[in-house]
């Protein structure tokens, strides 16, 4: 938490304007495109991650689609994973987060600015009508980011499960299912310590609509969080990890 306290002291400024510039677009939204917003959202990405000491390495960006909508499917770890995946995705993409979190101070006013929606778990008149949106948009041609696994506690790099729910999305619209594995991300903000962290991000190939047409929701899930599983299993004994004992990995860092 160290971290995350400094990070919100030394940008004050920078949030700020993310407040102000963010109502400014929002009132004055015929003025902006989707990429000049996306562009905003970016920089002050950099600012984070430079005032918080974060670096990401992203790998696999030959595999996003070039052209059409699409949903990237992740695994969550904690605060830092929307803006992990953001870092290395050029073209404009947003979010679906739980309306709880949503309403942190910091988010809100992001989330408003690259136009993301929000879950809300306890309604299901309202998880229908955001289902509804996603579809369209992603039909459209929206990119979005969604955690299937629906939250994070202490997991770190070991996945939950994946609710079949989410890939409803891709499914109606056809979209290929882009499978994104992070590593690391938890330890952003864990531990109390302000010393340099390198997170991974690696875009999968994606599982297009002829591959996955004949398969459940459920067996969509599974296949996603399958080979999200596989590419981090693979990469942790490459990975040079820091000096923290890591419970959910079982070992020592070197």
């Amino acid at each position: 938490m160290l971290r995350l306290a400094f990070v919100v002291l030394v940008s004050i400024p920078h949030i700020i304007l993310l407040y102000t510039r963010s109502a400014y677009m929002d009132k004055h939204n015929e003025k902006y495109t989707e990429e000049q917003r996306y562009d905003f959202a970016k920089w002050i990405v950099r600012k984070i991650k430079s005032h918080s000491f974060l670096e990401t390495d992203v790998f696999g960006k030959e595999n996003l689609p070039e052209e059409g909508g699409y949903v990237m499917y992740s695994n969550h770890q904690g605060k830092y994973d929307t803006v992990s995946i953001m870092s290395g995705h050029d073209k404009p993409c947003t979010v679906v987060m739980d309306e709880i979190r949503s309403k942190i101070p910091i988010m809100k006013p992001f989330l408003a600015l690259v136009q993301g929606s929000t879950l809300d778990r306890s309604d299901m008149r309202s998880q229908a009508k955001t289902m509804k949106k996603l579809v369209e948009e992603v039909k459209a041609g929206r990119k979005y980011i969604i955690f299937p696994e629906g939250g994070y506690t202490d997991n770190g790099n070991n996945l939950q499960e994946f609710k079949a729910g989410s890939f409803k999305i891709s499914v109606r619209t056809k979209t290929p299912v882009v499978p994104v594995a992070i590593i690391d991300s938890y330890v952003a903000y864990m531990y109390n310590s302000l010393r340099k962290v390198t997170s991974e991000v690696h875009y999968l190939e994606p599982i297009l609509y002829e591959e996955y047409k004949d398969l459940s929701t459920e067996e969509l899930a599974l296949m996603t969080r399958d080979r999200i599983e596989a590419k981090i299993k693979e990469r942790l004994p490459q990975k040079k990890r820091m000096k923290f004992y890591d419970k959910n990995v079982r070992k020592v860092e070197a």
